[in-house]
């Protein structure tokens, strides 16, 4: 019910905002005499002193809104990290998509041959989507290597937080070169 509130407060502010900055920027560039302005403003109203009390009373409105934006801006909201929520029968369990991606990244660097690893998670319907990217000594079978690392990572996460992996995709970056060492002759 507030986030409706606020994005009503939210449009409701731009398109008054919007108004005053056409109306400055025609009145700034000469676009309205101010005798012209007067005359409109006392056949409206009749009287100035009524449209300086509304222009007040809108200006404090406007000051007031901007105040809770500011505020909602920098309040922080403690459950604004991403996590995967579950409900057992013992109540809700929230685990972070950050911790998702540790274990994963724990799991993927047991695979022999891997090196440099990053790992980014999905969340769906079906379950986790999970994409290591990962470099390769490049001694082994990309296949056979990529499989391992999938199976090790879909147990693993499976096994630690209880949510169901939906897919393991391994992306392979590149081949490492190992630093070679040359012999040094000595005639």
């Amino acid at each position: 019910m507030i986030k409706m509130l606020d994005r009503l407060l939210l449009f409701l502010y731009s398109v008054a905002i919007g108004i005053a900055s056409i109306v400055a920027i025609i009145t700034a560039s000469g676009g309205f005499s101010e005798k012209w302005l007067q005359d409109v403003v006392t056949d409206f109203t009749g009287d100035v002193k009524i449209v300086q009390g509304s222009v007040i009373g809108v200006a404090i409105i406007i000051l007031l809104i901007s105040v809770r934006f500011f505020v909602v801006s920098v309040k922080r909201d403690g459950s604004s990290a991403p996590s995967i929520n579950q409900r057992t029968e013992h109540g809700d369990i929230r685990i972070s998509v950050e911790t998702v991606e540790n274990i994963a990244l724990k799991a993927a660097s047991r695979t022999k041959g891997v090196k440099d690893l990053r790992a980014r998670v999905r969340v769906s319907e079906a379950g986790l989507g999970i994409l290591i990217r990962a470099f390769v000594d490049g001694e082994g079978s990309i296949p056979t290597l990529s499989e391992e690392m999938q199976r090790t990572v879909s147990q693993q996460i499976e096994e630690a937080t209880g949510i169901p992996v939906a897919e393991v995709s391994v992306f392979i970056a590149n081949v490492t070169q190992a630093p070679t060492t040359f012999k040094s002759r000595v005639e």
